[in-house]
């Protein structure tokens, strides 16, 4: 093998393991956890919208995804040197198993009936209940954050 050969095998296996890992979509349910292993050590993650989903770092290699409502968002986690060893969608589901909407007169109201019904916040549901919903569902997390 002549010198330029060498150098070009040697730059592209350089390239090879740079190379982020990308991993294929991560689908989590809204209000559900999953555990994330990172092969490398992170040293910061960015996560491109906190209101579909939420990161939790329990070390360098292990972090928590916790889906807050449907939707799409992405994830990248970079090393102590700037470099990107992970990247990946988070897609956050809703399991509808145990969702019943009831359409009265056009407007929707929906419930998560596990195993009593209680009413939830779902987007397109009518607004007032929406709303309703919403703020009750501030309150509690102020309440929670002890604010």
């Amino acid at each position: 093998m002549n010198i330029l050969t060498k150098s070009c095998a040697l730059a592209l296996a350089g390239s090879l393991f740079a190379a982020t890992a990308a991993a294929g979509q991560l689908s989590v349910e809204a209000n559900k956890t999953i555990p994330v292993r990172i092969n490398g050590e992170a040293a910061s993650i960015v996560l491109g919208n906190r209101n579909v989903a939420d990161v939790a770092v329990h070390n360098e290699n292990l972090i928590f995804i916790t889906g807050k409502t449907f939707g799409t968002t992405n994830l990248m986690v970079f090393n102590k040197a700037g470099d990107q060893i992970y990247s990946t969608d988070v897609v956050v589901t809703v399991n509808s198993s145990n969702l019943v909407t009831v359409n009265r007169s056009g407007q929707n109201f929906t419930y998560d009936c596990a195993p009593e019904c209680r009413p939830v916040i779902s987007i397109g549901d009518q607004s007032d209940y929406f709303a309703a919903l919403s703020e009750q569902h501030s309150d509690v997390q102020t309440l929670n954050s002890g604010n």
